[in-house]
């Protein structure tokens, strides 16, 4: 892959991860992710429209006057979320009233037009293509963990609600930890989102800091070593 390929996913997954990093689409981040299913269903919605308006953004950018240019990108991404909208109540028509009024609000996702105004009016489309895949499964990877945990957590169960998104042969996916498991209710309550973000942010810093302790041994090793001679 080429390094600044290899860059654009690794920002977009790891580094600049837009719900853990830049902190950005926090208001459906922490309200559906009450169950896994919510989160995955919800985070491949706004992976699809990022993607689609990075592209269209890239395409048009060297047309469009930078006086009008945030009005078209908002244009442009409220058409893909409309046609998303309407494709998930004609065919996901029970994920779509669980997810409710956040799938229009993914108009307003700050992590869209930031992409778009940052990164795809500034780059050819297979970039834009490849940041917008990239930083969309790395909010909807956030999203599936939060998700994830606070279901296993707070009522004892995996794929909840499976079949909203899968079909009826999905409904044998979910699983269950006891059928005595009490449950831990404020996870699946919006304090439990907080704390599950807190969580998982705190993680993130831990695993970036060890992995910097790692690299920056090899390098005084090597000074040490050059001193000598």
């Amino acid at each position: 892959m080429d390094d600044g390929y290899r860059k654009i996913v690794l920002d977009g997954l790891w580094h600049n991860n837009q719900a853990l990093v830049a902190l950005l689409g926090l208001c459906p981040l922490l309200a559906v992710s009450n169950t896994l299913i919510n989160g995955l269903g919800l985070g491949l919605a706004t992976t699809l429209v990022l993607t689609l308006s990075n592209v269209s953004v890239s395409v048009i950018r060297n047309w469009v006057r930078p006086e009008i240019r945030l009005a078209v990108f908002v244009l442009i991404i409220a058409s893909f979320v409309t046609t998303v909208e309407l494709v998930m109540n004609a065919y996901f028509h029970g994920l779509y009233k669980v997810l409710g009024i956040f799938i229009p609000l993914i108009v307003t996702n700050c992590a869209i037009i930031g992409r778009a105004e940052a990164f795809a009016s500034r780059n050819p489309v297979p970039r834009a293509l490849a940041d917008g895949l990239a930083i969309g499964i790395g909010f909807t990877l956030a999203l599936v963990v939060l998700g994830g945990s606070r279901e296993l957590i707070g009522q004892g169960t995996l794929f909840e609600g499976a079949h909203l998104m899968f079909g009826e042969v999905a409904r044998d996916w979910r699983w269950v930890v006891s059928e005595d498991y009490p449950g831990i209710l404020i996870m699946i309550l919006p304090p439990g989102a907080f704390m599950g973000l807190g969580m998982m942010i705190a993680l993130k810093n831990i695993i970036d800091r060890q992995l910097s302790r790692r690299k920056a041994i090899p390098a005084a090793h090597g000074e040490t070593s050059a001193a000598r001679v």
